[in-house]
């Protein structure tokens, strides 16, 4: 301590006692002095006390990997009011193909000073992905929420939906239904979601005793174009349903059976994830399965906010459980 007070009061030209009340809070300097100690601070590399992070603006980042997908902005509306709530300003960070990384975010929300950062779908769910930011946001202490399933390796608090109900929920429908030769469109093979809910279809399968082989397996990216290019694949199989692992997927999924000239639910029933935002006035309305993004977003901010405020914060996965949506883009066997 005494080392890093001499250190920023040599940078800055003032004495350690000046810098030892920026420090602590305590009232008897200018405002320009205070910023130019905080400033040091950074410069030198040393850690802001807890409570002069983001002190003015009460900011908080918010990343979030795409606004395609409609449930990521209903996550940002759930949690920046939250924040809101708590007297914190949610500072959003968007990707976009070619644009700023996640990685460049983290650095950007440092150097505004953030009080915490709360990720919605992120690098932290695919193994193969580089860690290394978050690793820099471990070494600096600062508070973290992660939405939705992480490699275990990542020391955060983390509020998930359950994988492995919903699938059980997605497949045990079309099995009420009468179908028996049912596809899955997941994510990427590294994706920790996609990983639970593959494994959770596998036990089902094995309990209602439908076969599910691999060719019945198509993994995708996250996006309408993907989904469709994978459900075109599984088509050729026979399957008559389908447990997509996004809303968005599940729409691709439609359009491929119509362009193979199927009709949903009539020759190939789709069940997708998330009830996403005007998934009710799809054609047909789109049977799947819901996220609780009200209480996990709240559950989210309590946790994030308890950090800040200095209390210790059990890394536990707390998760949620979905409901199943049935409308009109399920229907019996033929």
């Amino acid at each position: 301590m005494s080392r890093r007070l001499a250190e920023v009061a040599r940078k800055v030209g003032v004495s350690e006692a000046t810098v030892s009340r920026v420090l602590n809070g305590k009232p008897g300097v200018s405002e320009a002095t205070r910023e130019a100690v905080l400033t040091a601070l950074d410069v030198l590399g040393y850690e802001r006390p807890t409570k002069l992070r983001g002190e003015k603006a009460r900011l908080v980042g918010l990343v979030l990997p795409e606004l395609a997908n409609p449930i990521f902005p209903a996550f940002a509306e759930v949690v920046g009011g939250a924040l809101a709530q708590k007297g914190f300003t949610p500072v959003l960070c968007t990707q976009t193909a070619g644009g700023i990384t996640e990685a460049e975010y983290v650095e950007l929300l440092l150097g505004q000073q953030v009080s915490g950062i709360v990720f919605a779908g992120g690098l932290y769910a695919q193994r193969a992905a580089r860690h290394d930011h978050y690793e820099r946001l471990t070494a600096r202490s600062l508070p973290v929420v992660l939405m939705n399933a992480s490699i275990d390796e990542l020391p955060f608090p983390r509020v998930a939906c359950d994988d492995e109900v919903a699938v059980e929920q997605a497949l045990g429908h079309l099995a009420s239904l009468g179908h028996t030769r049912i596809g899955l469109v997941l994510g990427p093979a590294d994706h920790v979601p996609s990983e639970r809910k593959l494994s959770a279809a596998r036990a089902m399968a094995e309990r209602l005793g439908l076969d599910l082989p691999g060719d019945r397996v198509a993994r995708s990216a996250y996006s309408l174009e993907s989904g469709q290019a994978a459900t075109a694949r599984l088509l050729r199989t026979g399957v008559t349903g389908l447990v997509c692992a996004s809303d968005v997927l599940a729409l691709g999924a439609v359009r491929a059976a119509r362009r193979a000239g199927l009709s949903v639910p009539d020759d190939v029933s789709v069940v997708g994830y998330d009830d996403s935002a005007l998934m009710n006035c799809t054609d047909p309305p789109l049977t799947t399965v819901r996220q609780p993004i009200e209480p996990m977003g709240r559950a989210a901010i309590d946790l994030l906010v308890a950090q800040i405020e200095g209390q210790a914060v059990a890394h536990d996965e707390l998760l949620f459980e979905p409901e199943l949506v049935v409308r009109g883009s399920t229907a019996p066997a033929r």
